[in-house]
């Protein structure tokens, strides 16, 4: 019974049961053959009335639809109209055997439904196969009324389309199980933009008659929620059939919980979506006599009448049906030349493309070249255009009226005939027409017209350039995507050097494909077209390539960045700055920064990919360094292109996070391990399941294959403190290896396979014998921690991971934050090295020369060390955040490193070897000086720098000191520096000649901020206390402001000798400097206060809190004027505008709002239209704010750095730094030089363009 009907039963059935006698119901019902006499007597042997129709009912429900129809008219019958209205509705269609068409046994009802849903009619030579189309109806009722997927599968060619159409002319199997209708899509190979206009050209056609007309959806995520409401709320209990997939990740935007039908030619395809699964295999040939059959029909003769020649002719066609349907065509036409086609095929006199064990290329090269040769002179020609379609690609018909110069209706008339004779296929879905050649047809035309291929691809890209001129397509337009991805192919095949430079030079074009699909296909292009490319000089594809491969990441994100401003970040001697240039200067309307002191930085990645969304735990090489395999927080395996980020795979691999993958020695399988307790095997070509393991009771931490190919052994280690070692050929545990007590973090095989080392949160490192799972040797590591007393330290020494040298005769470890390397034979420690004293160790790895190690750090960094001389040689920033992973690759000459902030980044180890490791400290102080732009930085940590911003030259450096710098600032006279240090000592010193002139002992925690007072003479500061001192270092006088209960979160000098102090007590006062007395108390909020600001009148004052309020305040009546409380995280920085009437405060949440000082009411919420799933807006916390002179716009330190238009809170530009975490933004008066530091230590200077 219909969903539709089973529901108004349900929905009315109380109301049923209350009126109604069963008795005479029961008695038409058992006239109309839908009641036995069983079921008749289990009614009347209940007590009760009620109880008699509630067993009817539910008898009812139980059957089919002839069920319900007769219950509907018996209740009319017997006086129960109102009943019978309230079942009206539910009553479903009619399959009436009085409809039955004369001409194939189908009802008209039937056809209807079938053209409704876009269902293919019957080619006009059809042979039945009844056995598949069987098959496939078996499978659609096993489906019941749950959802599922059924995929018939098998070779293109082989009939898989019209044994489906077929199987859904059976008019019980759709009144059984798909009373809902039948909704045929033809999918084939899509990228994202692609699949996306299926789907609306779905949901349209699925929305046709509803009275509310809605707009397409946006996205295929959107595209997806509306189908599966269509589905379940229109549709229920109808079946979607999706012809042609090609790509598993298609099938995620179908999986909505319906019925759906597959054709492919990947059995595994389904393997990416859940539910219940069926499969039928369509054979590749047909057998002998249906081979005769389908001549048959073609010729209009019987079987018998048949010449002999037929039984040689299907022989030498091997049972192919689309080569036996080209050469029946043939025949049609010139039914005397069954000789002359047989002796053709038997002589082989056509040069063979390629042998493929998928189809029978033999007889395709053949038969097609025949089928060619029969076309009028004037088709030839278009058929011999089609010689340069790129392979696997549907192309829309206005590809061709391009390339032919033509109106639709004249081009789809010339490809008719191609289809007509079996030389091209046609997509049809609704009104669009994409066209498409067989492999092995397009393999043909590509080597019988090698020599003209050139002319070929140059006279598309002519046309393309007649058609378009100057502008490039948009999405609109149903050949766009050809162009974005292909024109690039043409122009190469064209050996058009210089107009493909003009295209791929183009930053207008960067940006347009990269908006559409991505930087990968780019990058892919520079890399395949390079030999054009490259005739004269090979910079300016190099400069291209490195912009792609190193912004790539911050291309594929939402808001699309301003691809000018990223171009003006790169070097002065690029091509890419230089158009950036040129676009900037064009362009006056538009806010651009110049980064001045760019030079000083050096990029040191070769590529830069955002292959998750979310942390990334792991990645590897595989063995030809061609392919890197990733996997992390979102479940998901990817395996992409090395050289360019092209994803080849992505698998939703487990139910929780993905701790780490590993290829197979020979790159054909990898492994993953989770959260979920699983270790799963995937093909790494085709993404199929090769196999599960469950043995593991809790999360799985790690696994690695064997060095070998051949032999294909896992080994996993697991919280549960075991190793087990896997065998993929037996598909069993081969070993489990027992005997750490607490949880095994790492595994490794040695170089020769022979043993597993093993690091656990036990402190002790395993060896143990491979072949047997015999432990040989443990090592406590733990020993190794001991404090000034010789006694092992309390804190738990977890043993992160292990490397092998390359000879098997060394294991590095890592433990906390040291290195130690121990010999294999005697487990004796031959060097150790503390790595760092502020951040853990999270990874290490040997580089195959044995004498280079690389650790990944949790504080964002990666560094390279010389085991041998226990050194380090580079110090590798550019991560965001804690970096999990860093792997060589197999010859050494590149490591990868991933991290939480999502990306993964390959270096080259010689290019990183000759780097350099100095970084700033994210506190300095500015000065903007007569037109210069002094900056004092903390160098290294202990050295004092004072750097002219405009030349980037470093003007005085002190020597290290003895304690590590922890704030700096400037007097404005620029006579005098003072720092202050970790060791709680204040320093001033002379800038002229760096000379120390006072110190003093003031702190006994780390000093946090120093200020000089106008006249230079007395320095005011504050450490983690609640003490602010005011010190004349002149006269070596000091005065102490005592009154804050917590530590001093900040202060900022007022006129007067006054000043004002916010603390973590949530208060705020006002001090006299002079006498060290406080003036005013403010006890502003209930949390700490994290930033004031002071109005440009002296009159009032902001203050922000974690609370997640703002507060505005006059200083006179010390009252609070308007509280802020819009905000939904803590409100970090706040800022007036310079004429008084503004306030922007920005929270964690990486919002700001703009507030009207007056009267306190919110003006604008500054935040971006749209921001990637799971990204912070602006990049993480707002920092610092700054208004323009003018109040017209402001500036705000985030992740990154942007600027805004006040008036209408929109964003005018986004700079994205290399790193992350910007504390402040320095801003000059006129409101056009900007400095900042990001975590990574880099220094920015940015000018307005």
């Amino acid at each position: 019974m219909d969903v539709r009907s089973r529901n108004y039963l349900l929905m009315n059935r109380q109301a049923l049961e209350n009126d109604i006698k069963t008795s005479y119901i029961m008695d038409r019902m058992i006239s109309d053959e839908v009641l036995t006499l069983q079921e008749e007597e289990r009614v009347k042997q209940q007590n009760t009335r009620k109880e008699r129709a509630a067993m009817l009912i539910n008898i009812i429900l139980t059957k089919d639809n002839n069920s319900y129809r007769s219950f509907y008219n018996a209740l009319l019958h017997e006086g129960y109209k109102d009943l019978a209205a309230l079942l009206q509705d539910g009553i479903p269609a009619v399959l009436s055997g009085n409809r039955k068409s004369s001409m194939d046994g189908m009802t008209s009802y039937v056809k209807t439904i079938l053209c409704e849903g876009g269902v293919p009619q019957r080619p006009v030579v059809f042979v039945t196969r009844p056995k598949l189309v069987d098959a496939i109806k078996k499978k659609l009722y096993c489906l019941g009324s749950d959802p599922g997927w059924v995929t018939v599968y098998g070779m293109a060619g082989c009939g898989k389309t019209v044994l489906t159409a077929e199987a859904l002319r059976d008019p019980q199997l759709l009144e059984d199980c798909f009373p809902g209708g039948v909704h045929w899509i033809s999918v084939g190979k899509q990228d994202k933009a692609g699949l996306l206009i299926k789907l609306q050209n779905l949901c349209s056609r699925l929305e046709h008659d509803s009275t509310l007309s809605q707009r397409p959806p946006l996205n295929i995520e959107e595209a997806k929620d509306r189908l599966r409401l269509l589905m379940l709320r229109k549709y229920p209990r109808s079946l979607l059939v999706l012809d042609d997939i090609w790509d598993s990740w298609v099938l995620k935007a179908f999986d909505n919980q319906c019925q759906v039908l597959i054709t492919s030619r990947d059995r595994s395809v389904t393997d990416a979506v859940a539910g219940n699964k069926y499969e039928v295999h369509v054979e590749s040939g047909l057998a002998h006599e249906k081979g005769l059959e389908i001549l048959s029909l073609f010729v209009n003769m019987k079987i018998s009448e048949l010449p002999e020649q037929a039984n040689s002719l299907v022989r030498e066609c091997k049972g192919s049906p689309l080569v036996i349907s080209l050469i029946g065509a043939l025949l049609r036409d010139f039914p005397s030349r069954w000789e002359y086609y047989l002796r053709q095929l038997q002589n082989k006199q056509f040069r063979r493309i390629r042998k493929s064990s998928s189809y029978d290329y033999e007889a395709l090269d053949e038969a097609m070249s025949i089928s060619v040769e029969q076309l009028d002179d004037n088709y030839k020609d278009y058929y011999k255009d089609l010689s340069i379609l790129p392979k696997d690609v549907k192309v829309p018909t206005k590809v061709l009226c391009i390339l032919w110069d033509m109106e639709t209706e004249e081009v789809e008339d010339i490809l008719q005939e191609f289809v007509n004779k079996s030389l091209l296929f046609c997509d049809r879905n609704g009104k669009s027409f994409h066209y498409y050649l067989h492999d092995l047809q397009l393999d043909f035309l590509t080597e019988k017209n090698r020599n003209q291929l050139q002319e070929l691809h140059k006279n598309i890209v002519n046309q393309y350039k007649k058609y378009y001129k100057l502008n490039t397509p948009v999405l609109s337009q149903e050949d766009c995507m050809y162009w974005y991805n292909f024109l690039a192919y043409h122009m190469a095949g064209a050996k058009m050097q210089q107009e493909l430079c003009d295209l791929m030079f183009s930053l207008d074009w960067i940006k347009a494909k990269t908006e559409l699909v991505g930087p990968a296909h780019l990058i892919h292009e520079y890399v395949e077209y390079s030999s054009v490319l490259d005739q004269k000089d090979s910079t300016v594809r190099e400069n291209f390539q490195e912009f792609l491969s190193l912004n790539g990441h911050l291309l594929g994100r939402q808001p699309f960045p301003d691809i000018i401003q990223l171009g003006l970040c790169q070097p002065e001697t690029s091509e890419v700055y230089q158009q950036a240039k040129l676009h900037a200067q064009r362009e006056t309307g538009t806010f651009y920064l110049e980064w001045v002191n760019k030079k000083s930085l050096k990029n040191l990645y070769r590529l830069v990919v955002r292959p998750h969304r979310d942390a990334v735990y792991h990645a590897c090489f595989s063995k030809d360094r061609q392919r890197i395999a990733s996997c992390g927080a979102d479940k998901t395996l990817q395996v992409f292109k090395a050289e360019s980020g092209e994803r080849l795979l992505e698998i939703n691999a487990h139910d929780d996070e993905i701790l780490c993958c590993a290829f197979s020695a020979d790159g054909e399988f990898v492994a993953t391990c989770s959260s979920d307790k699983k270790v799963k095997v995937w093909n790494s070509r085709t993404g199929q399941c090769r196999c599960v393991y469950e043995e593991h009771s809790e999360q799985v931490n790690c696994c690695q294959f064997n060095n070998k190919s051949g032999q294909y052994l896992l080994a996993t280690c697991s919280n549960d403190t075991f190793i087990k070692i896997w065998d993929l050929n037996g598909k069993y545990c081969r070993n489990t290896m027992i005997g750490h007590e607490n949880s095994v973090n790492h595994c490794r095989f040695s170089p020769n396979d022979e043993y597993v080392a093993s690091c656990s949160t036990d402190g002790t490192v395993k060896l143990w014998e491979a072949r047997s799972g015999n432990e040989l040797k443990s090592i406590e590591i733990k020993d190794f921690f001991k404090n000034a007393d010789e006694q092992l330290d309390d804190v738990e020494v977890l043993v992160k991971c292990c490397s092998w040298s390359r000879n098997g005769n060394m294991i590095l470890v890592v433990a906390k934050n040291k290195l130690l390397l121990f010999d294999i034979n005697t487990c004796g420690l031959l060097s150790q090295v503390i790595v760092s004293h502020h951040s853990t160790i999270q990874y290490c790895d040997f580089c195959p020369g044995d004498e280079l190690v690389a650790v990944a750090l949790s504080h964002c960094s990666v560094e390279l060390w010389n085991i041998k001389s226990l050194s380090k040689v580079a110090y590798c920033r550019g991560h965001m955040s804690w970096v999990h992973c860093v792997t060589f690759s197999p010859d050494g000459s590149l490591f990868l490193t991933s991290s939480d902030d999502q990306t993964i980044r390959i270096w080259e180890t010689k290019k990183v070897c000759k780097s350099s490791d100095a970084v700033l400290k994210s506190e300095l102080d500015v000065v903007f000086h007569n037109g210069e732009v002094m900056i004092l930085a903390i160098y290294n940590q202990k050295d004092l720098q004072l750097i002219n911003g405009n030349t980037d030259k470093v003007i005085m450096q002190t020597a290290a000191q003895e304690s590590p710098i922890s704030c700096c600032c400037l007097s404005e006279d620029l006579k005098f520096a003072a720092f202050g240090q970790e060791s709680g000592t204040i320093k001033v010193l002379q800038l002229s000649d760096g000379k120390v002139l006072k110190s003093w002992e003031a702190y006994r925690t780390s000093v946090q901020h120093c200020r000089f007072t106008p006249d230079c003479q007395t320095l005011i500061s504050s450490a983690h206390d609640s003490v602010i001192q005011v010190w004349n270092w002149q006269l070596s006088e000091c005065v102490f402001l005592r009154g804050h209960k917590e530590a001093i979160k900040d202060f900022r000098l007022l006129e007067n000798s006054k000043l004002l102090s916010w603390s973590f007590d949530g208060t705020v006062k006002v001090w006299n400097i002079a006498t060290g007395n406080p003036e005013k108390d403010f006890a502003c909020h209930g949390g700490a206060v994290l930033s004031c600001a002071v109005s440009p009148d002296g009159s009032k004052f902001s203050s922000a809190s974690a609370d997640k309020t703002a507060k505005i305040w006059s200083f006179e009546s010390s009252s609070v004027l308007h509280e802020l409380k819009d905000h939904e995280a803590c409100v970090r920085c706040c800022t007036f505008s310079p004429h008084n009437k503004l306030l922007a405060t920005g929270d964690d949440k990486g919002e700001i709002r703009i507030w009207d000082v007056l009267t306190g009411a919110l003006l604008h919420f500054c935040s971006p239209v749209t921001v990637d799933e799971g990204e912070p807006t602006h990049g993480g916390w707002v920092t610092d704010l700054s208004f323009s002179p003018d109040s017209k716009m402001l500036v705000s330190s985030g992740g990154y750095l942007k600027w805004w238009n006040v008036t209408t809170g929109e964003s005018l530009q986004t700079f994205y730094t290399n790193g992350t975490n910007l504390k402040s933004i320095h801003v000059s008066p006129n409101f056009k030089l900007y400095v900042t530091v990001d975590n990574l230590g880099i220094l920015y200077v940015l000018q307005k363009f």
